[in-house]
Formats: structure tokens, sequence, C-alpha cells
């Protein structure tokens, strides 16, 4: 399920593979420096959530010298595949590794059976948007909605 992606702009190989429980504080932290991290979403608990479903679909990219750069949290349901969490670290940003990781959702996911891969990206959020559609997504005709049903404040401190 490994594999290397030779990247210049990375200086070495970056690999993909699946997250392991020592990823936890780099994964965190990666997210709050991307803006993925907002006080309703306790990162913590929803990595915890994601290891009991799925966890081989959750994905982080690590370059040559054992820093983590990447993430990309996969999923399926049965119907319809899911992205959330794709980030990439600022020095590796614009190589073209959020490119891979996304590549690798897919073939994860087409392996799988998958028909179709949903993601949601904030409005606001032009910049993502527009790579999104790069790879060939589109705006669907549907709008989003959502119900939190547990409450997720992040702890202070964390």
């Amino acid at each position: 399920m490994s594999e290397t992606l030779h990247d210049d702009a990375t200086a070495g190989s970056t690999s993909i593979r699946p997250f392991v429980v020592d990823d936890t504080e780099a994964v965190v932290a990666l997210w709050r420096a991307a803006g993925l991290v907002k006080p309703w979403n306790n990162p913590y608990l929803d990595i915890s959530r994601k290891m009991t479903v799925q966890p081989e679909l959750f994905l982080v990219a690590v370059a040559s010298d054992a820093t983590l750069v990447g993430t990309a949290m996969v999923g399926y349901e049965g119907h319809r595949g899911w992205v959330n969490y794709l980030a990439v670290a600022d020095p590796a940003r614009g190589t073209g590794l959020g490119r891979r990781l996304m590549a690798e959702a897919e073939r994860l996911l087409v392996e799988r059976g998958c028909p179709k891969l949903n993601l949601q990206v904030r409005t606001s959020n032009t910049e993502v948007i527009a790579f999104y559609e790069r790879l060939g997504y589109a705006v669907d005709d549907a709008v989003s909605l959502g119900k939190r049903l547990i409450e997720d404040a992040s702890p202070a401190g964390r």
C-alpha cells in the first residue's frame, strides 16, 4: 500500500502510508498549521474515531527525513467515498503532494468499488476549490447539510 514519491522540491522521497498512532501529534500540528482545526472539531477525537472505521484509509505522507508532510482521511460507506483532512505542510505545498495524496485516495476507493468521491470545502477557500477543480472535481448541484450529534469542543491546552 505504500507508494514512494520522488520530488526534488521536498529534498528526497516522500512515502504515503497508513497512519499509525505515533503520528498523532504531528498530524494534529499539521492540521492546525493548515487551518483545518475548528473549535467544534476535536482533532484527537476525529483521529480516535477514524481508527475504529477503516483505519487503513487514513493516509499520511512522510518525507525522507521522517517529517510528516501530508494527510488525507479517506472513507467509503458503500455509496460514496469521502476525503477529509487533506493537508500538505508549507514546505511541500506546490510540489504535487496534494495531487498524489488524492490519487492514492482515489485508487484505494476504486479498489473497493466506490463509484463516486465527494468532499467538502468551505466556500471561502477559493484556492482549495481551484485545486480540486484542476483535479477534475466539480461543484455538485446539491446542498450540504449537517447536524452535530456529539459536541467535540477541543480540550484546553491540547
